[in-house]
């Protein structure tokens, strides 16, 4: 699971970068599908990792600055780096007794809703990369190559 944090932090920086290449008025553009706009995207992604595993799994006090707060590409690495430091050791020191410990989630109903930590981890991941998927497609409307996907070739798994 590690290395599939691994890829997305790898794969959002890559994103970050890319946007450094377009202009805010198409970072900003309305699109079609997801959330509909690039920046919000990015700043959608860091605010669910950030959200479900220091204040859902780790039941820390946070504060997510609305968009209108980090409206900017820099703001949002700023936010994205922010939030890494504080939940990146959590992520590194995760092990299998973590697995099945149960976290109670609050829905926007305010329903008590209960998930393992297993289970929250996969979705955090499986969610960015959904919106990877979105970014890609964005891209490509706008005629620029994509950032890859592809986990083969990142060095992750270096023999």
């Amino acid at each position: 699971m590690l290395k599939l944090f691994e890829y997305n932090w790898q794969v959002r920086k890559d994103w970050f970068d890319w946007c450094d290449t377009v202009s805010k008025e198409e970072l900003l553009k309305k699109r079609t599908g997801g959330i509909g706009y690039i920046l919000p995207t990015l700043h959608h992604i860091v605010a669910v990792e950030y959200g479900w595993i220091c204040a859902g799994i780790q039941e820390k006090a946070i504060e997510i600055p609305p968009f209108e707060e980090v409206a900017s590409l820099q703001q949002i690495k700023g936010f994205s780096a922010r939030c890494h430091v504080e939940l990146a050791p959590f992520v590194y020191d995760w092990n299998d007794s973590l697995e099945d410990r149960i976290m109670i989630d609050i829905t926007d109903e305010g329903e008590r809703e209960a998930h393992k930590y297993g289970e929250v981890m996969r979705h955090v991941i499986a969610h960015e990369i959904h919106h990877i998927g979105q970014l890609s497609i964005w891209s490509r409307e706008i005629g620029k190559k994509p950032v890859t996907a592809n986990l083969i070739g990142r060095g992750l798994f270096d023999v």
